[in-house]
């Protein structure tokens, strides 16, 4: 689908910032036309941080972030103004009617991922699979011995496709404290996420940070350990990218990674434990200029990641529309990222991940596969930096 331009407002925030009513008042001009638009989601307001472009059209800027504080933070769109092409959504989103809509009855938060937006994945990326509980609601695996029990949450479309657990446990949660800069460019807030609903070893308190520049838009992600016991934790994001074009088979994709992780098929997705080189195959996308994706069927993973200035760049080039977006991993944590492509959808997703994909298996053996073990106390900071360029001519 190619989604409509949704002018998002803020209709109130909890506990402001001094300063912050010029920017609120301004944020919530709207149209007749967004009278309907719901002003919250799950109890909690919609968010738009907005700039003002000061370029004159002679080079891409960033204009606005919208954020669903009542469902974990999501990134929901980013707008950007390109030149000669003027607005265009960075995120393949709808209105945020059908977004209100398509989340009101969301038990596990499993739309935030799956069709819209940038869902942020905590405690963990990717699937986890486990002994499937006997009412099909939970399945339970094993961290060094200690158990986790996690909901059942997604499948496969194949008959008798395998129940597992997805894309963390914040995609429902409420977000406290927020807090918007006086400009109206930054947004911090906290989740007191606990045990996560008692599927998780220890207590933890995530803060996420989303920043709107010119030229950048930063998204931070600190989870600290506040319990007495040590705990693994694995962040990500979810982020769906719009091809401005619509024309997918001419859009170039550079991924600096130098092994493809091997999974049983592409509807399952589970890693086998066999990570392999991309060299000669169809997952080699480490060239400079990128390599055409194509319309195919893509839902991998990427390791071996290379960086650049302590920085995994992943740039997505759309030559017809003279885009060019960098998605850049500032947190040496990140060990993989996923890729994933429908079939001759304008849209795809780029997801910068700590952890591989069923971190927990006993199919990786004595690999590293990227959760992080906080002992009480301890933090980790997830950071991506998402980055606007103009296409050099070929």
């Amino acid at each position: 689908f190619t989604p409509p331009l949704a002018l998002l407002r803020l209709s109130h925030i909890f506990a402001p910032e001094p300063g912050v009513a010029a920017s609120l008042l301004l944020a919530a001009a709207a149209t007749d036309a967004m009278a309907a638009e719901p002003t919250q989601i799950n109890g909690q307001p919609v968010v738009t941080l907005k700039r003002t472009a000061t370029s004159g059209g002679t080079r891409p800027e960033f204009l606005t972030a919208t954020i669903l504080p009542g469902r974990g933070m999501n990134l929901l769109q980013i707008t950007a103004n390109i030149p000669g092409k003027g607005v265009v959504n960075v995120l393949a989103t709808p209105s945020l009617d059908e977004v209100g809509k398509a989340l009101s009855n969301d038990k596990f938060g499993n739309m935030s991922f799956s069709t819209f937006g940038g869902a942020y994945l905590v405690p963990y990326a990717n699937r986890i699979r486990g002994t499937l509980s006997p009412d099909g609601q939970s399945i339970t695996t094993e961290w060094h011995g200690k158990k986790l029990t996690l909901p059942a949450n997604w499948s496969g479309k194949n008959p008798g496709a395998e129940k597992h657990s997805i894309h963390g446990l914040i995609l429902t949660r409420k977000a406290d404290d927020m807090q918007i800069s006086p400009d109206g460019s930054s947004i911090t807030a906290h989740i007191h996420a606990g045990d996560f609903g008692g599927h998780w070893l220890s207590s933890t308190d995530l803060t996420i940070r989303i920043e709107l520049h010119e030229d950048a838009v930063n998204g931070t992600i600190i989870a600290k350990n506040v319990g007495k016991e040590s705990e693994p934790i694995g962040i990500g994001w979810h982020p769906y990218f719009t091809i401005p074009s619509g024309r997918r088979d001419q859009v170039r994709l550079h991924i600096p990674a130098t092994e493809h992780v091997e999974t049983n098929n592409l509807d399952d997705v589970f890693p086998t434990g066999r990570v392999t080189s991309v060299k000669g195959t169809q997952y080699n996308f480490t060239a400079p200029q990128g390599r055409v994706i194509g319309n195919s069927l893509y839902d991998d993973s990427f390791a071996g990641l290379v960086r650049t200035n302590g920085k995994v760049v992943v740039s997505l080039t759309d030559p017809a529309a003279h885009y060019g977006l960098h998605i850049e991993g500032l947190s040496p944590e990140i060990k993989t990222v996923q890729f994933y492509a429908p079939k001759d959808k304008p849209f795809v997703a780029l997801e910068e991940q700590y952890n591989f994909g069923d971190p927990f298996s006993k199919e990786w053996g004595d690999r590293n596969t990227g959760m992080v073990t906080l002992a009480p106390g301890q933090s980790t900071a997830w950071k991506v930096r998402l980055q606007l360029f103009t296409p050099t001519e070929r």
